[in-house]
C-alpha cells in the first residue's frame, strides 16, 4: 500500500537516503529541513534517482515550523502514514565542559524535536486509528559511552518515551512505536561532531584531553570493524520496519550494534516483551 511519509532532516546523510527509498518504493514523500538553502544535496539526489517528492521547511526546534508542515500535509494528503524522526545532532564533551546552553541545545534536537513533531502528528494517526512513527535512534540510547554524556542522555530519553507510547498509544489506537538504533553511520554526521567541536573551543587542554585522544583513537581504529554503515544500508533497515506487519518497538541497523548492546538487549531484542509485560502489570491486560 503506498504510504504518506513525512521525513525530517533530510539535507543530508541519512534523511537523503530514507527519502529517496521510500520515494523509489513509490510512496509519497515528504522531504523536509531546518532550511531549504541547504537543499542542494537532496535535490541532486533526487534528480539523478529520477523520483518525485515534495521539500517542505521543517525545523525540530520550532513548533509553528513543525505544525505547519504537518498541516499541509495533511491539507493536501488528508493523512500522514509514518513519520520518520531523524533529524539529530552528535555531541562530544564531558559533562564538566558542557555549557548549559549547549546540554539544552542536545537535548532540545535531538529528544524535544521527537516529541514535537510526534505531538504534531498524533491526532491525525489517532483519528485515522493507523499510523507508525520511526524514531532513529543510536545504540548510545541503550549504552552510555566516553563523552557523549549528554548524546546519550538524549538517545535514552527517546527510547523511555517511546516505550511509553508504545505501552497504551499503540495498543488503544491501533500505531505503532518504533526506533531504529545505529551503531555509526559514514555520512556528514561525523563530520559535523568534530565541527561541533571545533567551534566550542576544540579539544581542551584538561585532564579531560588524554582519556579523548583515546577514545578518538579508538573510534578511528573502529571504522574497518563493520561499526559504520552506508546510510543506505540503515535507510533499508527502516524501510523494513515501515513495511512490516507487526514492527518492532526497537531493532539494531547492523551486527555490530546487535553485538555491542546484546547485554542490554538479548532478553528482549525487539521490545514487544516488555510491551506485553507492561500491559500485563499496568493496564491489566491478560497476555
Amino acid at each position: 500500500m503506498t504510504k504518506v511519509i513525512l521525513v525530517t532532516g533530510c539535507s543530508t546523510g541519512l534523511g537523503i537516503a530514507i527519502a529517496l527509498q521510500a520515494a523509489k518504493a513509490g510512496h509519497t514523500v515528504y522531504a523536509t529541513m531546518r532550511n531549504l538553502d541547504k537543499r542542494a544535496a537532496l535535490d541532486a539526489a533526487i534528480a539523478e534517482a529520477s523520483v518525485s517528492m515534495s521539500v517542505l521547511p521543517l525545523d525540530v526546534q520550532k513548533t509553528d515550523t513543525v505544525n505547519a508542515a504537518v498541516e499541509q500535509i495533511i491539507a493536501e494528503q488528508g493523512r500522514i502514514d509514518v513519520l520518520i524522526n531523524n533529524a539529530g545532532a552528535g555531541y562530544i564533551r564531558s559533562t564538566e565542559q558542557a555549557s548549559e546552553e549547549e546540554v539544552n541545545w542536545v537535548m532540545d534536537v535531538n529528544f524535544n524535536g521527537v516529541v514535537r513533531c510526534t505531538k504534531a502528528v498524533l491526532p491525525h494517526m489517532r483519528q485515522k486509528r493507523s499510523g507508525h512513527v520511526i524514531t532513529i535512534g543510536s545504540v548510545g540510547g541503550l549504552v552510555g559511552q566516553p563523552f557523549n554524556d549528554i548524546y546519550c542522555a538524549a538517545k535514552f530519553a527517546v527510547e523511555g518515551y517511546t516505550e511509553a507510547l508504545a505501552s497504551y498509544v499503540g495498543p488503544a489506537f491501533g500505531l505503532h512505536f518504533s526506533v531504529v538504533e545505529p551503531g555509526g553511520i559514514a555520512t556528514e554526521f561525523a563530520n559535523n561532531v568534530l565541527k561541533q567541536v571545533e567551534e566550542t573551543g576544540g579539544m581542551l587542554d584538561d585532564e579531560y584531553l588524554p582519556i579523548l585522544q583515546q577514545y578518538v583513537a579508538g573510534a578511528q581504529s573502529r571504522a574497518t570493524d563493520g561499526v559504520y554503515q552506508t546510510a543506505d544500508e540503515v535507510a533499508a533497515v527502516v524501510m523494513d520496519v515501515m513495511s512490516a506487519d507487526e514492527p518492532p518497538v526497537r531493532v539494531r541497523s547492523s551486527e555490530w550494534a546487535e553485538n555491542f548492546a546484546q547485554h542490554k538487549t538479548k532478553a528482549d531484542p525487539d521490545g514487544k516483551a516488555g510491551q506485553a509485560m507492561v500491559q500485563k502489570y499496568l493496564m491489566n491486560v491478560a497476555e
